[in-house]
Formats: structure tokens, sequence, C-alpha cells
């Protein structure tokens, strides 16, 4: 199994699941074979982003259907706004059990499973619809398959949105207006390298600290859908937006392995059917939300502008090339003849 923490850092965040009382009942490590469907679990689900964000919502849906449908058997006790550890801390506690669920990102998967680097490459979809389209067939039951072998479970994933751009150093009109800026990343290879190549210089940090950052100075600018842009209020401290649609952000919903091995069938079924309709429930939101997030924040910038996308598709394409090996050349191939396919109907 792949890590992504250091094995101090990794006791550390171990400890503080257990002091927040985040580890949930685990269900006895050989599967019933009989019906075990009278037996009680409590289990925590943790993610980095606000309580009302999209991910709030999937994960708000998925307690409220497995606690009712369940009928008391299970309780979901949620941990949102990185309560429980950065996203990498809790996709490592996913691994090894410490955390049962988690509404990751596909970054910082990418960073123990190369194959979700493809959907993180920059301008890689064109709209959220097709990257569901691909992520609901093939490509994404490759990353289930990925997943399973490294610990995790996918159960489903979906859209948080195209990141857009927002800086203190000047209005971005062209990728030659980001060279030099110091721009925060989230701690994942293909959007820092993204942000390399347009000669930004790229700074890594939790996201809970970007708001602190941006306000400080510490950091010109940073880069995110527009929901979280708006639920995180960096509008607040930023002066200009950029509508790029740069990288396009999706959140597997997934779970420890072992424990959804240890499950009964009936329990498995009613955990996949929570998820599926969370992951409903999260995609309808982003989609009714984004363009009227637009109208509520930007009156607080200077300026808004709308880059002609070509000219950043040309600056970036040295990243495809860096990242093709690793993510593999056939899932790639695969990934976007997929997509030509869906564009031509």
């Amino acid at each position: 199994m792949k890590s992504l923490l250091s094995k101090g850092t990794l006791v550390f965040a171990l400890l503080g699941l257990l002091i927040l009382s985040a580890c949930g009942d685990k269900a006895s490590d050989e599967k019933s074979s009989s019906d075990s469907s009278g037996e009680s679990y409590e289990w925590s689900v943790g993610f980095n982003t606000v309580e009302d964000s999209i991910r709030g919502v999937a994960a708000q849906k998925f307690k409220e259907i497995l606690e009712e449908e369940s009928e008391g058997r299970i309780t979901i006790d949620l941990f949102p706004n990185e309560q429980l550890g950065t996203d990498n801390e809790m996709v490592e506690s996913v691994q090894v059990g410490a955390l049962d669920f988690q509404l990751s990102s596909s970054g910082v998967l990418a960073e123990i499973m190369p194959e979700f680097s493809a959907t993180d490459l920059p301008f890689m979809f064109e709209s959220a619809d097709e990257a569901h389209a691909a992520l609901d067939g093939s490509y994404g039951d490759l990353l289930k398959k990925a997943s399973t072998e490294e610990g995790i479970k996918m159960l489903n994933t979906f859209s948080i949105g195209f990141s857009q751009i927002t800086t203190n150093a000047s209005p971005i009109n062209g990728p030659e207006d980001m060279k030099g800026a110091s721009i925060r990343s989230p701690n994942e290879p293909v959007p820092i390298a993204t942000f390399e190549a347009l000669g930004s210089q790229v700074t890594t940090m939790p996201f809970t600290e970007v708001y602190l950052g941006l306000q400080q100075g510490a950091i010109d600018g940073q880069f995110n859908p527009l929901t979280a842009i708006r639920d995180s209020n960096f509008h607040e401290v930023q002066d200009y937006l950029a509508m790029t649609d740069i990288i396009f952000y999706h959140a597997p919903f997934i779970m420890n392995q072992e424990l959804w091995d240890s499950l009964d069938s009936e329990t498995q079924e009613l955990i996949q059917k929570a998820a599926d309709e969370a992951t409903e429930a999260a995609r309808a939101f982003e989609a009714e939300t984004e363009a009227a997030v637009l109208g509520e924040i930007e009156g607080d910038f200077k300026e808004v502008t709308n880059p002609d996308k070509a000219a950043f598709q040309q600056a970036v394409q040295p990243v495809y090339q860096q990242f093709e090996d690793k993510i593999g050349k056939d899932v790639l191939d695969d990934l976007q003849s997929f997509l030509e396919e869906y564009r031509s109907k």
C-alpha cells in the first residue's frame, strides 16, 4: 500500500482521530455468512470543506439515508472543515481503517493512484456532464479497481466544479499574467505542474489556511471552483477573478475496503444506495448553484476577466507530456477517445 504520510505524521493523525472519537464501531474481521443486518454501527465521515459546501450536501444526504433506512442501527458522524486532518491525512486514515468514510479529492488520490491524475489534467473536460459520463463508465471502473488495490472502496464521485483563478497581483487576461505570481495549490501533482508551466511560483498549503495566506499576502492567489471560493470567502481578500475553467475537480466518495468487506450484503447495498443518492444530490446542487454563485461574488472583485482559453491550453500542453507515462498512455488514449465520441453525439 502506498502511503501519503510519514510514520510520525500518521501516528499524530491517528491519535487526533481517537481523541475526536472519529473511529466508528467496526464489524468483525471475518465476514459473517449469516444475516447480520441487526448489528449496530457508528461511522465517521470526514471532508475538508465547510458543512454547507457541495461535500457537505453529499455528506448530509448520506447520513440521512443511512440513519433512516437502517432504522437507527447505523449512526453517521460528520466531521467537516479538516477537523480530522488534511485531505491527504484523511485518505491515509481511510486506507489504514482509522477513518470510515471520506469525501476526498481526485488530486490527493492521484498521489497514490496515478490513474486519477487524468481528470486533473488542465482542460481535459468541457463540461461536468461529460466528466460524469466518463466517471460513470469504464474510466470510473478503472478508478474503482485501482482504489481497491490500495485498501480503498470508491463508492461514487461527483463534480466540485471547474477551477477559476483569483489573485491580488494583476488582472488575468492571458497566461503571461500568471508569470511570477505566487499561487497556492493543493499538494497534488498535476495542479502543481500546471501552474509551474504557466510560470507561477507555486506554494502548497492546507485548504483551511488559504484565506489567512491570501489576507496576509503570503500568497498572491489561488484556484478553486466558484462555490469553494464563495464558501471560504476568498472573494473578500482577492482583487481579480479569471474565468478559465482550467482544472475540473471531482470528489470521490471513499471508505475503508476492509470495513466494506466485513459487512453483510444487505448493509453493503444500503451504503451503496446512500452513496449513490448522495452523489446525485451533490451533482444537482453543483449544477444549480454554479451560475448563481458568480452573481453573488463578482461585485467583490475589482475586475472579472474571461481570458482566451486557447492561449492557456497551449501553455499547459507540456503537462500532458509530463504525466503521460505516469498515468499510462493507454488510460489517456481511452479517456480521450471516449470524450471525442461523447462530443460527436
